[in-house]
């Protein structure tokens, strides 16, 4: 599905509409964090970031301040000059995240990029994530496996199970935030998900 909504790929029926046009393929509008990183191996850290401000034009005192502010918020200031060879899984993830949050798409699709991360990072991502949506109104689809994490980031969860694919549940979030993940409307709203993927 998130391959449709980026538009690698194409659906065998019905349309992807973003701002009120057709997705035909990829778009600058719509960037894609992927499982795999998806980094460009001969740049630093510091160049995948800028990699989309510099493309789009950006001016370099600006691609310089929007690439600190993403190495800082990753927690990688030590690697800045480092390249993907010399990471980890979960530091690329944090790199393939600032990327795509850099390059100012109106719509990020996210596929797992919290998954390799240790708990403190995740943590810490979940909420500069939330303060990036709250400053931007981005529109973000994320997939996740966590129903707590899916509670906890969205304000609407779609819940899909496989063998065909489809949709068994869309549901509105409406706790307030910040939300309390120890709450019983919390814990209410994650037990209904999780009877209705595993009935």
């Amino acid at each position: 599905m998130l391959r449709i909504l980026a538009g690698f790929e194409t659906a065998t029926s019905g349309v992807v509409i973003v701002d009120g046009r057709e997705v035909t393929g990829p778009g600058p509008d719509r960037g894609m964090v992927f499982q795999d990183y998806g980094l460009f191996p001969w740049l630093s850290v510091r160049d995948n970031i800028a990699f989309g401000p510099a493309a789009r034009g950006v001016a370099k005192p600006q691609i310089k301040a929007t690439v600190d502010r993403f190495i800082e918020m990753i927690g990688l200031q030590r690697f800045a000059n480092s390249y993907p060879h010399q990471l980890s899984g979960g530091m690329k993830q944090r790199v393939a995240i600032a990327r795509v949050l850099a390059n100012d798409a109106r719509v990020v699709l996210m596929d797992e990029p919290f998954g390799a991360l240790d708990a403190m990072t995740r943590e810490r991502l979940q909420d500069e994530l939330l303060e990036i949506w709250a400053r931007t109104k981005l529109t973000l689809i994320f997939v996740t496996h966590a129903i707590e994490e899916a509670i906890l980031l969205a304000d609407r969860v779609v819940a899909m199970q496989p063998g065909p694919g489809r949709v068994v549940s869309d549901r509105r979030i409406d706790l307030p935030r910040p939300r309390d993940v120890s709450s019983p409307e919390f814990n209410d709203l994650r037990r209904q998900l999780q009877a209705q993927l595993h009935p």
